[in-house]
């Protein structure tokens, strides 16, 4: 649906004709005007009056209605087209959504189209507006605020999931308890692995439309504004760094659960062991005076009984004492 349309003149929303057509012609007879249009999830026939009238190109047409893009960013003859990938981060179920959002910037005009609720568009109209020397620079200005915020909440993101990557070490490398789970462990760590790829995703394939932006000679931005798109891509490269360091730490921390899961293994069975060798030797002893022959050393004796337990008693303290000097008890 058609969120909201407005004309900027000389940076400042006069509310235009509600056909777009006119309102383009508008835009374009005084001069110094923009219209801005911006549409969430439209339908095939709601966008197709918008791209008849400002004669977007087919193939972007249907991008921005498809939606599952990944960043980029495409010039036609008559307008730029470039698709943002918004995160957000949920805090109860610590994982990451990510929304989609095309522009399309023309020489008088642009179009938003917002899919999902990660687009922060209505704060950055909000925020043009609210300072209308930068808005009169056109639709570069609109193109520049929008990257510069979905990119801005990237970095406060990757603060989200450095948090919690933090609270996942401190758990792993906690002294072990017996009420802790392995598997629900393993499960965390993995499900943290896959909340950091959906970032990524977003991340990851948009530092290259930035450093286009930041370069000279694209159609429809204003050659001034590369400063500014500089920014934005050198706030994109410390994210992207950021994520790549938490991914190489998550990688770490996953191979340190498993060795840790490997250890614990080995110390269950070197305790069976100790206690198996230790319930072996009463059976031995047991075993032999158990056969009954009539001719056997020892098999008379008076003291023959209680001796035995004895030495049964003190070859299992024995055996105790070696195990437990060596870690195995």
């Amino acid at each position: 649906m058609i969120v909201d349309c407005a004309i900027y003149h000389e940076g400042r929303r006069t509310e235009g004709p509600r056909d777009f057509s006119d309102a383009l012609a508008r835009a374009r007879a005084e001069g110094d005007s923009f219209l801005w249009v911006g549409l969430h999830e439209p339908t095939a026939e709601e966008f197709d009056l918008v791209s008849t009238e400002f004669g977007l190109h087919e193939l972007a047409v249907e991008d921005a209605l498809k939606a599952h893009q990944r960043p980029k960013l495409e010039v036609y003859d008559d307008s730029l087209f470039m698709v943002l990938k918004p995160v957000v981060y949920e805090p109860d179920s610590d994982t990451v959504s990510s929304g989609e959002l095309m522009l399309f910037v023309g020489d008088c005009f642009v179009v938003t189209v917002r899919h999902g609720e990660g687009a922060p568009l209505k704060a950055v109209r909000q925020r043009l507006e609210a300072e209308p020397e930068l808005l009169a620079h056109g639709p570069t200005t609109v193109l520049y605020a929008v990257s510069d915020a979905v990119v801005d909440h990237y970095t406060d993101v990757a603060a989200e999931l450095q948090t919690d990557l933090e609270e996942l070490e401190a758990q792993i490398f906690s002294p072990p308890t017996g009420g802790r789970d392995t598997k629900d462990t393993a499960s965390r760590i993995y499900t943290f692995k896959r909340q950091l790829l959906e970032f990524r995703r977003a991340t990851g394939p948009l530092a290259q439309p930035v450093q286009r932006l930041a370069s000279a000679g694209v159609p429809f931005v204003n050659a001034e504004s590369q400063p500014f798109f500089r920014d934005v891509d050198d706030h994109l490269m410390r994210t992207n760094e950021a994520v790549e360091g938490l991914d190489r730490l998550l990688s770490d921390i996953l191979s340190a659960h498993l060795a840790q899961v490997s250890v614990r293994q080995n110390d269950d069975m070197r305790k069976i062991s100790a206690w198996a060798a230790m319930a072996a030797v009463p059976t031995m002893l047991a075993g032999v005076y158990g056969m009954n022959f009539d001719h056997m050393p020892e098999l008379h004796w008076a003291w023959s009984y209680p001796a035995l337990i004895v030495l049964m008693v003190l070859l299992e303290f024995g055996l105790y004492r070696l195990f437990k000097r060596r870690g195995w008890l």
